[in-house]
């Protein structure tokens, strides 16, 4: 997917450089197809001034930070988009006021964002590009606050030797919170539910051994029979 503009200026350097600021980026990302050579005429009569079409291929992260500006304008937001290329993907970030209805309950709104975000820069690629989209800093304050939640919890677990379980989460919440307790001596913790309502349960370790001999006594059971 490309955009494209028609330019003229003086010169061709002149023609691409303009063509490139009305497409939003440097002239060094663009390509061009002269369409006429400026000549200077006779005595200034019939002179002609270059002009160039300018294009520009779409790259993933166009694509996706498209999407979002489309999506902030469908809904009325005023905000500012920008992006981050990273190894094999890109941060998005909207910063703005009032960014609450974008953020949503636990980041559930800016995950559908990131997800439909995610679709519109992969279309038509062969391999998976990573779209990572940020509002106002949420992503790493939620990360803080998850994983204040799991030391928490962990040391509740060990202290009343009983597993908690924590509210359902998305795959990438859950990992933060798993990562967490890994390294806390004396607990563990896996993951229970389905789809939308999969939550992590915090357990002492000698509650998990108990858990997984169950578990494997009970795949025992059902071989037999």
């Amino acid at each position: 997917m490309q955009k494209e503009v028609i330019q003229n200026a003086k010169t061709v350097l002149q023609a691409v450089e303009l063509g490139a600021k009305e497409l939003g980026v440097s002239a060094e990302k663009v390509t061009y197809t002269v369409m006429q050579e400026p000549s200077k005429g006779f005595l200034g009569i019939g002179a002609n001034e270059a002009i160039v079409k300018v294009v520009y291929e779409l790259t993933p992260a166009d694509r996706a930070e498209g999407f979002i500006k489309t999506v902030l304008v469908n809904m009325g937001i005023n905000a500012e988009t920008s992006s981050v290329i990273e190894e094999e993907g890109a941060t998005i970030s909207v910063t703005g006021e009032n960014m609450g209805l974008l953020i949503g309950r636990h980041g559930d709104v800016l995950d559908s964002l990131q997800y439909l975000a995610t679709l519109a820069a992969n279309k038509g690629l062969k391999d998976y590009y990573r779209i990572t989209v940020d509002v106002e800093g949420y992503r790493a304050k939620r990360r803080e606050a998850l994983q204040l939640l799991a030391r928490r919890m962990a040391e509740k677990a060990v202290k009343y030797d009983r597993s908690f379980a924590l509210e359902p989460m998305s795959a990438y919440e859950r990992r933060i919170i798993h990562s967490e307790v890994q390294g806390i001596k004396g607990v563990s913790t896996y993951s229970v539910g389905t789809d939308t309502e999969r939550k992590v349960i915090v357990c002492p370790d000698n509650k998990m051994k108990k858990n997984t001999a169950a578990k494997e006594k009970q795949n025992q059971n059902q071989s037999k029979n």
